[in-house]
């Protein structure tokens, strides 16, 4: 875990005075996982204080605790509430009547576009800090998001194997392949903060290459 920012004895006196009592504001909650993804964004995890956090959300420090416990699960619930922004469940409900390219496609951009974002990249950096990677964070954040979403779609991908669609021996290898070809050369340069020059796919054309690749390998021929 990762040592609090402040001293240890106000915030866990904090934390056990805020246990089961009224019923939590999902206003505040929304506020304080806000206010806590600008700040880990814009100074880092490290440097991001508890104290901070409500202040930014506009509620007591009480609040935070209240609804998160401490900030690795604050930070954690903020990556929870990012995927699940950028990848609701709806995108991995069963439509037969929906060809599969356009799925994929569908799926694809928005995944592209959740992990581009400033916020995701911020998070990707924080996650390779020294300081966080030998903690039980990186753990906390795989569980969280990219592995509820890749489970969806493994899901996804068994439906349209049983259709007939799809050939897939092993649909969690697949899965983990359709998102490690959508993540590719575009994450690693934005996480470098690099730009390489030269010709560089729209996030359209990226996306649209990938999903030819993958249905090229899995693809029931006709």
């Amino acid at each position: 875990m990762i040592p609090p920012v402040a001293s240890q004895t106000p915030d866990t006196t904090v934390a056990k005075a805020a246990g089961p009592g009224r019923p939590k504001d999902p206003g505040k909650r929304a506020a304080i996982l806000d206010a806590a993804k600008r700040l880990f964004v814009s100074q880092g995890f490290e440097r991001v204080s508890m104290d901070q956090i409500a202040a930014e959300a506009g509620v007591s420090k009480l609040t935070v605790y209240s609804h998160f416990g401490d900030k690795d699960s604050l930070f954690t619930e903020a990556v929870r509430a990012h995927c699940e922004q950028g990848m609701p469940t709806t995108l991995f409900v069963a439509e037969p009547d929906t060809p599969v390219r356009e799925r994929l496609l569908a799926i694809g951009t928005a995944f592209f576009s959740m992990i581009m974002t400033p916020e995701a990249i911020a998070g990707h950096r924080i996650l390779c800090s020294p300081q966080v990677a030998c903690s039980s964070m990186p753990a906390a954040f795989w569980e969280a998001g990219p592995q509820r979403v890749q489970q969806s779609f493994a899901d996804l991908l068994e439906r349209r194997v049983a259709s007939g669609e799809l050939e897939i021996d092993d649909c969690q290898r697949a899965a983990s392949q359709f998102f490690t070809l959508l993540k590719g050369e575009p994450h690693a340069l934005a996480v470098f903060g690099f730009s390489c020059g030269g010709h560089v796919d729209t996030p359209a054309q990226h996306v649209a290459s990938v999903v030819e690749l993958f249905l090229r390998a899995y693809a029931v021929r006709r």
